[in-house]
């Protein structure tokens, strides 16, 4: 086991100016299970691949553990990868599969065969182990993939979205397995996805890429409930959080024809910064349907069963259509066309800088 330093670590790929992994500066802890997530071409990849040496590292260093593995070639860095596509070789069977990489390192075959027994133990694949991945659904066969990590007891786990091709239901299942076995082994784990939901329910910290820069790293719920920016607001929670552009109005900001109250911090930052406008963030299950506060046309409406999400227009500070959402309890949704009236549930908004994006306020 061992911890993952990335130190100014940036790729930029031939013919480009622009880095697609701009300074990265991350330490991941020895047996901390850290997911890397954001937008498509954020650079996230591009990390995880550089970690495992797939990819020049151009300027800057990493480390794992106290060793310095910038120019150290992918097979002598202990480290074992988990791809999107399995990679599994159709020819073997699941144990040949799982037991190849130490074959060819020069393990005993007694050791091999000890090691993927214990492996398919783990990962309930011992009826298949004389199969081969052809006779296998999608998740078994993403499970030799990890068995085939297992084996060679590695310093650190890399996995590149090994869900993306699995059904819904399958993900679901299969991302708690993933959760569960890194917790039971204890292997320092770097895990990329697009899918926030993802990156929120499986991480002990999350961090958060765009264009290539760390936008920040945190605890799932700091990431929910703090934002260190605007991106991170808007791109972690499912529906994503309300963004609107909002007039400071007193003691708060004014949203349509209502007024919603900012804290004290907030205020006095915006003030300071000489800010007439913020962008005012508040999330869809943090918004609740009222006789008070700011009114919106509703102009669709899903139905989920236990919850209900609305969408209708709030006038933004230019005065401009901006279109939200709402949860709201799925027995008592409100009906397309109607005129309803909402409150931001005390203490759960937030402010950032509309030109830095930044947050406002502790």
């Amino acid at each position: 086991m061992a911890s993952v330093s990335f130190k100014a670590a940036t790729r930029i790929y031939p013919g480009s100016t622009t880095p697609a992994v701009n300074s990265l500066d991350l330490e991941i802890a020895d047996g901390e299970f850290l997911v890397l997530v954001g937008p498509s071409g954020c650079g996230k990849s591009t990390s995880l691949r550089m970690l495992a040496g797939l990819e020049e590292v151009n300027e800057g260093a990493i480390f794992i553990g106290d060793r310095d593995v910038t120019d150290v070639a992918p097979k002598d860095r202990d480290i074992a990868m988990v791809f999107q596509n399995y990679a599994l070789y159709p020819h073997m069977s699941v144990a040949e599969n799982m037991g190849f990489a130490l074959k060819i390192a020069g393990v005993d075959k007694a050791e091999i065969a000890q090691r993927v027994q214990e492996a398919a133990k783990i990962l309930d694949l011992e009826p298949y182990l004389s199969r081969k991945p052809k006779a296998l659904s999608g998740g078994q066969r993403q499970r030799v993939a990890m068995g085939r990590a297992i084996v060679r007891n590695p310093q650190v786990f890399l996995m590149d979205e090994p869900l993306s091709n699995l059904d819904a239901k399958l993900r679901v299942q299969t991302r708690t397995q993933i959760a569960a076995l890194q917790q039971r082994l204890g292997v320092t784990t770097v895990y990329v996805t697009h899918d926030q939901t993802e990156a929120m329910t499986m991480g002990d910290r999350v961090a958060v890429l765009k264009d290539g820069f760390l936008q920040q790293c945190a605890t799932p719920q700091e990431l929910y409930d703090r934002p260190i920016n605007a991106f991170v607001a808007g791109f972690i929670g499912s529906p994503a959080m309300n963004l609107v552009e909002a007039r400071i109005d007193g003691d708060g900001v004014k949203i349509g024809d209502g007024h919603v109250k900012l804290s004290d911090d907030v205020l006095s930052d915006a003030r300071s910064q000489g800010l007439e406008t913020i962008t005012f963030g508040f999330r869809p299950e943090d918004t609740e349907v009222s006789g008070e506060g700011f009114s919106m046309h509703v102009n669709i409406v899903e139905s989920l069963g236990a919850d209900g999400y609305v969408y209708g227009d709030v006038p933004d500070a230019s005065g401009n259509a901006h279109q939200i959402t709402v949860r709201t309890d799925g027995r008592n949704i409100p009906r397309r066309g109607e005129n309803i009236r909402l409150q931001v549930t005390g203490g759960h908004t937030h402010a950032f800088n509309p030109a830095t994006g930044l947050r406002l306020g502790n």
